[in-house]
């Protein structure tokens, strides 16, 4: 028997009570060729599905909310999500957009060093953000003042840090 699963963000089927998702594997070549897409399925027991949907946030921990917010609203252009609460948490902080995803800024004590780490985000824990226009967010980081490295495999992405030395990828996608 077979049972079919879809969704804008991906399609499933059971066959022999079994799950079998196709997923996709993208291979980084030069920006010119474009993506390679090449499906795999990769089988997930019906027992042990407990229903992956999505990402829905990151937490982001900041020093300072407002000096964060300047940078994720004023330079990044994302928007406060009114809905969620801020005011019945023990710490301040603010949800953001990001597509149908958010980010979670949280006012706490940041464990991490703020000096040491590595120049390029990706050698770092990092949240990475899909985008549309690699070249514009440079236009903008350039504008703003704020450093970043391009992507050492050549693909098109850019990392920056955010005011807390927080690394964030940016990786340019098609659609």
């Amino acid at each position: 028997m077979t049972t079919n699963l879809q969704s804008k963000f991906c399609r499933a089927s059971v066959r022999n009570g079994r799950w079998h998702v196709p997923s996709l594997t993208i291979k980084s070549q030069a920006a010119v060729e474009g993506d390679v897409l090449e499906k795999e399925s990769v089988s997930i027991n019906e027992e042990s599905d407990y229903g992956v949907v999505c990402m829905h946030h990151v937490g982001i921990l900041c020093e300072n909310l407002e000096r964060s917010l300047e940078f994720y609203q004023n330079v990044l252009g994302l928007k406060i999500n009114e809905a969620r609460p801020h005011d019945k948490l023990p710490y301040r902080g603010a949800w953001l957009w990001v597509g149908s995803e958010m980010i979670h800024l949280m006012e706490l004590p940041n464990p991490d060093p703020l000096t040491g780490r590595a120049q390029h985000g990706g050698r770092d824990r990092h949240t990475c953000i899909a985008i549309r226009d690699v070249s514009k967010l440079k236009a903008i980081f350039d504008k703003a003042g704020i450093p970043y490295t391009l992507s050492h495999s050549g693909r098109p992405a850019i990392f920056a840090r955010d005011p807390d030395a927080n690394a964030l990828e940016f990786t340019q996608v098609d659609g």
